[in-house]
């Protein structure tokens, strides 16, 4: 069996990104790891060859900044990126620049992907998400947050990568995945709160015209974390290649778990989710077979 990982990146250093992390991550179950670096302000690609392992395949990409309609310059990078890998490989395992996969879960990662490898009816493994908001700390537990998405397809390149990048289809059409047990962990929101902000001014580009970003981005000099609705406090471990950066957290962010501040209606469904299992109303950009 082999594997290929693929990401891309772009001012990584300049907006704080754990992508030395998150590739490093999946890198010992990863035969190679295709990072496309895009066209950045600061030294991102000096920083992805300090990684300095024979399995970095780097490619230089330069972004079309045209594209601000829904994100859709994440899937055009992004497909950039699945189009370098290695013809040979069985599967391919996409890690965004803010995400970074336990060491735990490797094994059953890579169980997975050796038990469906031959099973050419599954396209994809589905992964649970864990989101931190604020500090390492905390997680999202709100409606708002994915519980699930693909981060693992099969090498085909009918594939490709759907709307903002944050899944995958397969001619149009939703692929068909295993669900596993293995989580992501998304750091996107954690970060130096001057850091959060610039992100926020830059990021939202992708999506929105400029009247938008006028009328709904603050221009200020740092991101106020305390403007969110629910969190629950993280009780289990970090990955051990987070440890030197959650050490180095330089600011203080805290929230009182038991007071959420959601509508009624919010609250209800939360109450129908955690003691049943079921998101009413929540996208599902897969099938699970």
């Amino acid at each position: 069996m082999k594997v290929s990982g693929f990401t891309i990146v772009r001012n990584a250093i300049k907006y704080d990104y754990p992508i030395i992390e998150a590739i490093t991550s999946i890198l010992p179950i990863c035969d190679e790891v295709v990072v496309a670096v895009g066209n950045s302000d600061d030294d991102t690609l000096g920083l992805i060859k300090s990684i300095n392992s024979p399995k970095i395949k780097i490619i230089e990409t330069v972004w079309n900044d045209s594209l601000r309609e829904g994100g859709r310059v994440l899937a055009d990078e992004t497909n950039k990126a699945f189009a370098a890998v290695a013809k040979d490989s069985d599967w391919a395992f996409y890690i965004q620049g803010d995400e970074v996969i336990h060491e735990d879960y490797l094994p059953v990662i890579k169980a997975a992907m050796q038990s469906y490898k031959d099973n050419k009816q599954v396209e994809g493994l589905l992964f649970h998400y864990k989101h931190f908001y604020g500090s390492y700390d905390y997680i999202g537990d709100a409606r708002q947050w994915y519980r699930n998405e693909i981060r693992v397809i099969r090498n085909d390149k009918n594939i490709s990568s759907y709307k903002d990048a944050q899944g995958f289809r397969k001619n149009d059409e939703k692929l068909k995945v295993k669900a596993i047990e293995a989580w992501v962990y998304h750091y996107g929101w954690v970060k130096p709160p001057e850091a959060q902000q610039a992100k926020q001014e830059t990021f939202h580009k992708l999506w929105h015209t400029d009247d938008w970003m006028k009328k709904n981005i603050a221009l200020v000099d740092e991101f106020d974390y305390s403007n969110i609705d629910s969190l629950q406090h993280f009780k289990d471990t970090h990955p051990k290649l987070m440890q030197a950066r959650i050490s180095k957290m330089n600011w203080k962010f805290s929230f009182d778990p038991t007071q959420k501040q959601l509508p009624f209606k919010e609250k209800t469904l939360m109450f129908i989710e955690k003691t049943f299992g079921w998101r009413i109303g929540e996208y599902k950009n897969y099938k699970i077979i």
